[in-house]
């Protein structure tokens, strides 16, 4: 089951996952080894300035293609009695933590792609706000006091959208999402 709502702790996890990434992650880890192999084994016959700036190259393509991968791999969110969280990839980083009196909606999104946000990853656009995008699909969309959005493609988002409202309507400060 990839989400869940533990009624005691009153508390909704979502999560989702893009298995596609595995194939960029495996091609940054050969981009990795390659460099080390150079480095190691160099046989080149035309200096060292090429030889390092091969390595150089190999190392640093590969190590910011296996981050930007595995840390888009997948994202979690919790949504308790007062905030909101993100977390990415494996590490947790980036994590993204709105506190629920910021937010004044909570909107399920059937069709989020990553071509709205300009690609995967962790995303902002001045005239939309931020999102986090592991896939296409379903995404729970949160309209902050600012005006801006916060969205993040999970699974099960309608409920979390829900529970959001939920809580929104029950908060202290009598917010409501409009909805």
């Amino acid at each position: 089951m990839r989400h869940r709502i533990e009624p005691a702790a009153r508390v909704w996890t979502g999560r989702a996952t893009n298995r596609a990434q595995w194939l960029l992650s495996a091609a940054g880890a050969a981009c990795l080894a390659l460099g080390i192999e150079l480095a190691v084994d160099s046989a080149w016959t035309s200096g060292s300035v090429p030889l390092v700036m091969a390595v150089v190259g190999c190392v640093a393509a590969g190590l910011l293609m296996l981050y930007g991968t595995l840390a888009f791999v997948h994202v979690a969110v919790v949504v308790d009695e007062n905030c909101f969280e993100v977390r990415c990839g494996y590490v947790g980083l980036p994590r993204r933590r709105i506190l629920l009196d910021h937010v004044v909606g909570a909107e399920f999104a059937p069709k989020v792609t990553p071509r709205q946000w300009g690609g995967w990853g962790y995303r902002w656009r001045p005239e939309k706000g931020m999102a986090v995008v592991v896939r296409r699909g379903e995404g729970l969309v949160l309209t902050l006091g600012d005006g801006l959005s916060f969205t993040v493609t999970v699974d099960d988002a309608e409920a979390g959208a829900r529970i959001i409202r939920e809580r929104l309507r029950l908060s202290p400060t009598g917010k409501s999402s409009g909805a």
